[in-house]
């Protein structure tokens, strides 16, 4: 009697112990972002002018999705992954997941200025391609090179840049500041061929779905005017029928 007494007693241990480490897991293990926040457009912007054409590269995380999003905004001709922060020598995959090359996982956004402003690119980017509250991170990836980042072309987009988030943190929308980077004068290098179009290559991979996927349905829901269904994947690629 007094053995199946303890008996009870250590299987109710156990499972009490089981349960604790499932709590613990569950909270360990890092949770899809959360949904897209609609953001005002940005007050101070580029004018219009005669360019058919200009540049912008964004860090938010894994460029997987930051590319999959921009390849569904109206406006945008071309998004290819890469790097920037670092120099040419260090622009691989395989080096800058070490942490310490000064590159971020960048996104290089090719847009028509008449069709979509700068400006508004930015709104895009904060409201659903990324948490620009996260410090060296986004969701499950650790890192400086994960973090929130604009590399401006030149004077004119850093100043629109700094002008946004100085507009976001006085309006207070996110929980807390916003952590984004502006980094001037920095050079482009894009990734790898299989890092190219990858949310639209494997749209079933683990990763796309839990956190890339809901970019897109953000983007179609908060920013219907600037959606469009079919991407405008990497040259020399097929957009799935």
């Amino acid at each position: 009697m007094v053995k199946r007494i303890l008996s009870t007693a250590s299987r109710a241990v156990f499972i009490v112990a089981l349960l604790v480490l499932a709590g613990f897991a569950i909270r360990s293990y890092p949770a899809a972002a959360e949904g897209g926040l609609a953001l005002p457009a940005p007050a101070v912007d580029t004018p219009p002018g005669q360019a058919t054409s200009a540049v912008a590269i964004l860090a938010g995380g894994c460029f997987w999705g930051v590319q999959g999003v921009f390849q569904h905004v109206k406006g945008v001709t071309s998004a290819v992954s890469g790097y920037a922060g670092g120099d040419k020598r260090s622009a691989n995959y395989e080096i800058v997941s070490g942490g310490v090359t000064g590159h971020a996982e960048s996104v290089q956004v090719t847009f028509d200025p008449r069709q979509i402003s700068y400006g508004r690119l930015l709104q895009i980017f904060f409201s659903v391609a990324h948490d620009p509250t996260e410090l060296n991170r986004q969701g499950p990836d650790i890192g400086t090179q994960y973090r929130s980042a604009i590399f401006p072309v030149d004077a004119d987009q850093a100043d629109i840049a700094k002008a946004y988030i100085a507009q976001l943190d006085k309006a207070g929308l996110f929980p807390k500041a916003v952590v984004t980077r502006i980094e001037l004068g920095r050079t482009f290098y894009p990734a790898e061929a299989y890092h190219q179009d990858f949310l639209t290559r494997h749209p079933t991979d683990r990763y796309i779905v839990a956190y890339d996927l809901p970019k897109i349905e953000d983007l179609e829901q908060l920013f219907p005017d600037r959606y469009r269904e079919t991407p405008a994947l990497v040259a020399g690629l097929q957009s799935p029928k």
